[in-house]
């Protein structure tokens, strides 16, 4: 296992825009994390927070009109927004590899699973041969718990359910061996029993395998299941971040505590009614001057609809950006 204070990757004030005709669209307004080795991190927020499109900037693959137009993404020292085509081309798949939602349109419908399976190898990968290859995507299939594999790898994904064509998807990310997988909302399109056997398969691959994970959800179950720490995202920024723990049990930042309040619990002995969170998201063509979250929260005062709030340290890697706590810690002071 490698040294877990060494850091896999580190996010430096990452801003990406979308300069569409109707104006710019600030998709992720400036945010930073680092994550080690072996770490499983959470991305929460809403539709349009900005999750997916830090993903794909990651992995080379942000869609025209977007551009990077700030920041640093560190892979292991190397900043990747420097690197060429043909240096992404390389990196992705070997040192990265990413899950997506929907396995149904990500999967080719007139190749089988094993071609697909060994394409994504020997692209990566030019020393070995077919016969070698196919060995590693029926290894692969067993790992991600698919049986009969010799019989799955000249099957067509129609030929699949929804749970299987993921399990393939999973197995297509792992086949080169990556440092990092991002999983984009992996388990969005499959019904809860099979959410939960994916989940379960992700925790188990990353204890065997003993990768790091980025995995992107608008789902805080899915994270208190299998991350170790949390980045909950709004309006294109990080809002706060922190261990599993803390985020759940000493949530600080409005926006996380709303998301809390209208999450159902299990474990609740009398029913409670979820409360939902007011108003509507942020228009990102016309962001406000302050706090994203500002016309929606309870919490609300003058200076959050005019200036971006700072970073709070909370102790242990928690912080948050919220002038409520800012102005609690200066009385504090």
């Amino acid at each position: 296992m490698e040294n877990n204070e060494k850091k896999l990757i580190e996010v430096k004030d990452l801003k990406v825009s979308f300069f569409t005709p109707a104006g710019e669209v600030k998709a992720v307004g400036g945010i930073s994390y680092e994550m080690g080795y072996s770490e499983v991190m959470g991305i929460v927020g809403e539709s349009g927070s900005g999750k997916s499109v830090e993903a794909y900037t990651i992995i080379g693959l942000l869609a025209s009109p977007g551009k990077v137009v700030g920041g640093e993404i560190l892979f292991e020292g190397k900043n990747l927004l420097e690197y060429d085509k043909k240096q992404m081309e390389d990196f992705r798949g070997r040192e990265v590899s990413m899950i997506f939602q929907n396995p149904m349109t990500c999967l080719n419908p007139v190749y089988t699973i094993g071609n697909q399976l060994m394409e994504a190898l020997l692209c990566h990968d030019k020393s070995i041969g077919r016969e070698e290859a196919r060995n590693r995507a029926i290894e692969m299939l067993t790992l991600v718990g698919i049986n009969n594999p010799d019989k799955r790898i000249k099957q067509y994904p129609h030929e699949l359910s929804g749970g299987m064509r993921q399990r393939v998807m999973i197995a297509m990310g792992l086949i080169c061996h990556p440092k990092l997988l991002i999983a984009d909302e992996p388990t969005t399109a499959l019904d809860v029993t099979i959410q939960a056997q994916i989940l379960e398969l992700m925790k188990d691959i990353q204890k065997k395998t003993q990768m790091s994970i980025i995995f992107i959800t608008h789902n805080l179950g899915v994270v208190a299941e299998i991350c170790d720490k949390v980045s909950v995202m709004y309006a294109g920024k990080i809002v706060e971040q922190g261990n599993v723990n803390d985020i759940f049990y000493n949530p600080s930042h409005p926006y996380t505590k709303g998301l809390l309040r209208s999450m159902p619990r299990v474990d609740e002995t009398i029913y409670e009614r979820l409360i939902p969170i007011e108003g509507s998201p942020v228009d990102m063509l016309n962001p406000p001057e302050g706090c994203g979250f500002g016309a929606r929260c309870e919490h609300c005062m003058k200076i959050c609809l005019r200036k971006q709030p700072p970073t709070v340290e909370l102790g242990n890697g928690h912080r948050a950006a919220c002038w409520l706590l800012a102005t609690k810690e200066k009385e504090g002071n």
